[in-house]
């Protein structure tokens, strides 16, 4: 069968060389019984295979290492080629997919000095972050009557604290008061002063 279709290499080992497609059954690798041999490190033994069917080329990854990209996305079964598009194997080696009929041979030699971008890979878009919302208000809460108000129970320790205050103080004053009758009453025992500041209860010792 003559060739319909051909590989012009992009980028890799030898840019701008032109690999015809002829026959119904090719593969691309690194080893020499491959129908298209290109010897780069990134090349598997047997990287890619392309079938001829119902007048287009179906490729399929061999289950290499660096893997077959059509237009940048990976190859995980079948795909049947359309002219212009860009085979990559592995991330360095771009073989661009023509007609020969169609191809320009001047437009073969540009194309080998400046690749064809290759679309990027989709981004999946993170996820929607989830704003909590507050709780709805209701509004029969203040139905009938308005709530009491949590200030006079707030209140209430402030008037136990004032309470007790109170009390210790009483205490420490009456403590002062016992303190000074106890101090003033040794005092004139000591100094036997009974007959000078209460007379009236020794009226036989003072001498009447």
């Amino acid at each position: 069968m003559a060739a319909q279709y051909q590989l012009v290499m992009n980028s890799g080992p030898t840019p701008g060389k032109v690999f015809p497609l002829e026959g119904d059954f090719l593969t691309i690798g690194r080893e020499a019984e491959n129908n298209i041999v290109i010897n780069d490190a990134e090349v598997s033994r047997k990287h890619t295979q392309f079938v001829f069917q119902g007048g287009k080329f179906v490729v399929t990854d061999l289950g290499s290492t660096n893997g077959t990209f059509i237009n940048g996305q990976r190859l995980t079964g079948q795909h049947i080629l359309q002219p212009g598009e860009v085979i990559s194997l592995g991330e360095q080696i771009n073989l661009l997919f023509e007609s020969i009929s169609q191809a320009d041979p001047n437009a073969t030699i540009l194309s080998s000095a400046r690749p064809p971008a290759i679309a990027p890979r989709p981004v999946a878009p993170p996820p929607p972050v989830a704003r909590p919302t507050s709780p709805p208000v209701s509004s029969q809460a203040y139905a009938g009557q308005v709530p009491a108000s949590p200030e006079p129970a707030a209140a209430a320790p402030a008037k136990a604290g004032n309470s007790r205050i109170a009390i210790i103080i009483a205490v420490v004053v009456l403590l002062c008061v016992v303190c000074s009758c106890a101090g003033i009453l040794w005092y004139i025992d000591t100094n036997a002063l009974w007959c000078n500041f209460l007379p009236f209860l020794f009226p036989a010792g003072c001498g009447g």
